[in-house]
């Protein structure tokens, strides 16, 4: 059985370097280890500065540039996106080494365990009172005796 699509969260999607040169925003799904360039983030891309419903503790990485049209200076932010349609800053680097500097950081983010603030919690839950979740933690050993 497989478990169902975290919920999305309407999340501003920032700008990053400056708006006049290339940007573009992704939704990082899987990263290929063996690339050291940005084609190593797989996922699907959205649009920056503006408002976009993302995956709830999806990891953003946004990239914009710097500097001029003729020497532009790449410059990157990713980011955990929050189940209250906020952005946790996890990362950035500037230059032409940015998808190496972050790329490590993209994959242990991507195996992390979801904090519970970001679990897709279902309505169903709601009828169960604290008392009965925390014995059931505790029956998994998720939570000390």
């Amino acid at each position: 059985m497989t478990s169902p699509p975290p919920p999305l969260v309407a999340v501003e999607v920032p700008w990053v370097g400056d708006q006049r040169l290339k940007s573009w925003a992704k939704v990082v799904e899987n990263v290929d280890e063996s690339l050291s360039t940005g084609w190593a983030f797989e996922g699907e891309f959205v649009a920056v500065g503006g408002i976009q419903d993302l995956p709830a503790g999806g990891l953003l990485l946004v990239y914009g540039e710097k500097g001029s049209r003729a020497n532009p200076i790449p410059v990157v932010r990713m980011f955990t996106v929050n189940a209250d349609a906020t952005l946790s800053a996890e990362g950035e680097a500037e230059g032409r080494a940015w998808a190496r500097t972050l790329r490590d950081k993209a994959v242990e983010l991507l195996n992390a365990d979801a904090p519970l603030d970001q679990l897709p919690w279902e309505p169903g839950l709601m009828r169960y009172g604290s008392d009965a979740l925390l014995e059931e933690l505790r029956r998994r050993g998720d939570l000390p005796g």
